[in-house]
């Protein structure tokens, strides 16, 4: 009998779920039943800017008429802003962290400036302290990035291990480069973290074992594991599943108003069509 695993699935209430969400959560479900496992429900609400309570309810109403049941109570990441802001605080307590001043119209310039065959230099990095004072004391808003390179000293390599699994479960032991990573937000005055950090500590909090989720966020993993070892962290096993395209070619997504599980619902479809459509067995 396999060993029962602990999967997830983490939608964020930004708007109605399609059938690329029903893929995952599919997935993820019935991967932890077949192990005698458990499914837990993360709803990543942290950007309350977009985030609605109408859209939750629908989330919640989709995975019970796909059939999908959880395990234990609906974790929201609203509801542990403290636990992000105290891991956020341990990373500054060791020097990790740095202010970076720049708005979003500034590094999108500096990011798309030419630099012809020379390297890109750093978009952000530390700021002298006598200048970074003076931006304090002006009132200018800044965002928290990891100091990726202080960072890699403190693991003490540049490369990470990880469990990455194919669609079959053939597990492969990857060596990841750290290298090639830039200085990532962490937290910035309007969004108290990052999706990055909060993942991570809530895949940890809610004993995940297992992260099966896109291919558009294979990159995201060296970045993962290196916060999970900075905060002395579990790290899962990884899984990458297809995306779900639509007729063009296109993934799904909810700002190009794909076609959404409720619509589908109203118009008669049922789960086991959800299924078939997705090429997935039949519910047991």
């Amino acid at each position: 009998m396999p060993q029962p695993i602990t999967t997830r699935f983490a939608p964020s209430p930004t708007g109605l779920l399609h059938l690329g969400h029903a893929f995952s959560a599919i997935l993820n479900h019935d991967e932890a039943r077949k192990s005698g496992g458990r499914f837990v429900l993360r709803i990543e609400d942290i950007d309350q800017g977009r985030c609605r309570p109408e859209f939750e309810q629908a989330i919640l109403r989709d995975l019970e008429w796909l059939g999908l049941e959880w395990d234990g109570e609906v974790r929201r990441q609203s509801e542990r802003v403290s636990v992000y802001e105290e891991a956020l605080q341990g990373l500054a307590d060791r020097g990790l962290l740095y202010r970076c001043f720049k708005t979003r119209a500034e590094l999108r310039e500096l990011a798309g400036a030419p630099h012809g065959d020379e390297a890109r230099p750093p978009v952000t990095a530390p700021l002298p302290r006598a200048e970074e004072e003076a931006l304090l004391a002006e009132g200018k808003s800044f965002a928290w990035r990891l100091n990726t390179a202080r960072a890699i000293d403190a693991v003490g390599s540049d490369h990470l291990e990880a469990d990455v699994e194919s669609g079959e479960g053939a597990p492969e032991r990857r060596s990841l480069s750290l290298s090639g990573l830039d200085d990532p937000v962490l937290a910035r005055k309007d969004f108290p973290t990052s999706y990055h950090m909060a993942s991570v500590l809530d895949d940890a909090d809610q004993s995940v074992d297992l992260v099966w989720r896109g291919i558009d966020l294979e990159d995201a993993l060296p970045l993962h594991r290196l916060l999970q070892e900075l905060m002395s962290l579990p790290a899962p096993r990884y899984r990458h599943h297809r995306l779900i395209l639509d007729a063009d070619g296109k993934r799904l997504a909810k700002r190009d108003k794909s076609v959404t599980l409720e619509a589908m619902r109203e118009a008669g479809v049922t789960p086991e069509d959800v299924r078939r459509q997705l090429e997935l067995p039949a519910s047991t």
